[in-house]
């Protein structure tokens, strides 16, 4: 398995990358442990969480993690901030205030001196930049945080970021992590292009878009009871749409013909996309894990590239999952 450079960084990381946004709901605690172990033995070392998962159970369960077995030097452990944490008028967003109290907060549940990787998780228009990374900064500067990035930000937003950081000698995003999949194709327009002419790595959110890409819906209106669109509604179900499906029927039927699974070829797909560092992929189960290890090792075609291609063309979308991001006003059909 080839490593790849986040950013500027230095640092290394595996081409996948274990995203615990199912962590605590529906995933318990032993399985989690159990995912954690076999991914950090399989070679993924970097674990995304974010404090608004499972309000806070999330980061508490791999907090637990380390003194269950769970190798906390060998991880690049990568959290976020901005939503909602509490009733108070000071309790979300990216001011210094809620930031220093996330960080801080999410340091305690993790059960660790320090973040390696802290990430703003939405863009804060009320919110001046300079703030932001001011106390980004200071985290920085007292160990509590290595390194920092955005997640879901517009291009604009990202390279306003970086012109701070370079004029006034702030820290620096050394990633992005937007949505990507082959059904949200947007990144692709600005994003991507921004992100490799400035250094910036990509950890991509929702490879498979939402199960879509893996076969989990046959309608878009009527959704299995224990999917995450029927179980969540709101954002969730909105991302789920016919055109969206009949793109993932299609799929389904070219990883067949390749003799791959539809969620081997779907994040296949992410992770050999120019500028692409690694997909989050976010098992609920250990053998939804299992099954997607081998994608580490493999390599995807420029034929299977362009077959891929033919069904979302390159920028293009069939289904929306910028709707959790209030900045993004493009509609998908």
């Amino acid at each position: 398995m080839e490593y790849r450079v986040l950013g500027r960084s230095g640092v290394k990381v595996a081409p996948l990358a274990l995203g615990t946004g199912n962590f605590a709901d529906p995933t318990p605690e032993d399985e989690a442990i159990r995912i954690m172990k076999r991914a950090i033995d399989a070679g993924i070392n970097l674990i995304d969480t974010a404090n608004s998962y499972s309000n806070g159970d999330c980061e508490r369960m791999i907090g637990r993690a380390w003194a269950k077995g769970v190798r906390r030097h060998e991880v690049i452990l990568a959290s976020k901030a901005f939503y909602r944490v509490g009733s108070g008028p000071n309790d979300e967003g990216l001011s210094r205030l809620h930031l220093v109290r996330a960080c801080e907060d999410s340091l305690r549940r993790l059960q660790t001196d320090y973040i390696d990787l802290y990430q703003v998780h939405r863009p804060s228009p009320s919110i001046p930049v300079d703030e932001t990374l001011g106390a980004l900064t200071d985290l920085v500067q007292q160990g509590k945080v290595r390194y920092i990035g955005s997640s879901t930000h517009p291009a604009w937003k990202i390279m306003e970021a970086i012109m701070v950081s370079e004029m006034k000698g702030y820290a620096r995003f050394v990633c992005e992590q937007p949505p990507y999949n082959l059904l949200d194709r947007r990144i692709e327009n600005e994003i991507v292009p921004m992100c490799q002419a400035y250094g910036l790595g990509l950890i991509t959110w929702s490879p498979l878009a939402q199960g879509v890409l893996a076969g989990r819906y046959s309608s878009a209106t009527d959704l299995p009871a224990d999917s995450r669109g029927a179980l969540r509604g709101g954002i969730y179900s909105e991302r789920i749409t016919q055109p969206g499906i009949e793109v993932g029927e299609k799929m389904i039927s070219l990883a067949k013909e390749q003799g791959l699974s539809p969620a081997q070829l779907a994040i296949l797909w992410v992770k050999d996309q120019p500028g692409i560092t690694a997909p989050l992929i976010g098992p609920r189960t250990l053998e939804h894990l299992e099954h997607l290890l081998p994608v580490l090792d493999m390599t995807l075609s420029a034929e299977l590239a362009e077959a891929c291609d033919r069904l979302v063309p390159p920028g293009g979308a069939v289904a929306s999952f910028f709707n959790s991001a209030t900045w993004m006003k493009q509609r998908v059909i």
